[in-house]
C-alpha cells in the first residue's frame, strides 16, 4: 500500500531536521565568520600598532587585516570547494573579491589619505574662518597592499577550516 505524506508532515518533518540559514549555507556563514574573525584581530593588531587597546577598531573600516578582504575571499573560496573551481558563481565571487580588493588598496586607500591631509589643512586655518570648525572627517578608510593581502589569506584559511570541519 502506498503511504500519503500530508503537507503538514513534510513541513514538520523539514522544519525539524533543516538547521538555520547561516549555519546551513557554508559560503554565506565562512564570509560572515571571516569578517568577524577580521574585525576582532584588528583590536589586537592595532595594540601591536599604538600599544593601546581600542575596542572600537572591531567596528571600524581599515586596519590589520582587511574584513573586506576576508570576507569576499572566504566566500569565493568556500563556493570553490563547495561547487567546484569550474562555476559560474565561482567565477562571479572572483571578480567581485577582486574588484573589492582593488578598491580597498586603492580607491579607499587614496581617500583615506585625502581626508588625513584635509583636516591638517582644516586644522591649521584661523579660528574666524568657517570651516574651521568642521567636524574631522574620516582618515581610516583604506587598506594598504599588505593589509588586503592578510585578509585574503584568513579568508582562505577560514574558508578551508570550515570546509574541512563540514566534511569530516
Amino acid at each position: 500500500m502506498d503511504e500519503v505524506i500530508t503537507a503538514a508532515d513534510a513541513s514538520s518533518s523539514m522544519r525539524s531536521s533543516s538547521p538555520l540559514i547561516l549555519s546551513s549555507n557554508l559560503p554565506l556563514f565562512s564570509a560572515f565568520l571571516a569578517f568577524s574573525t577580521a574585525q576582532f584581530l584588528k583590536v589586537f593588531t592595532n595594540w601591536y600598532k599604538e600599544k593601546r587597546w581600542d575596542s572600537r577598531r572591531m567596528l571600524g573600516s581599515g586596519g590589520m587585516p582587511s574584513s573586506h578582504s576576508a570576507s569576499v575571499t572566504a566566500l569565493a573560496a568556500a563556493i570553490g570547494f563547495q561547487d567546484g573551481m569550474g562555476g559560474s558563481m565561482f567565477a562571479l565571487a572572483v571578480v567581485l573579491s577582486a574588484i573589492v580588493m582593488y578598491d580597498a588598496s586603492g580607491v579607499r586607500l587614496h581617500a583615506g589619505r585625502q581626508a588625513e591631509l584635509l583636516n591638517q589643512i582644516v586644522c591649521e586655518l584661523p579660528s574666524e574662518h568657517p570651516l574651521s570648525s568642521a567636524r574631522p572627517l574620516r582618515e581610516l578608510l583604506g587598506h594598504t597592499p599588505v593589509q588586503v593581502v592578510a585578509g585574503a589569506i584568513l579568508g582562505v584559511f577560514v574558508s578551508f577550516l570550515m570546509h574541512a570541519s563540514h566534511y569530516q
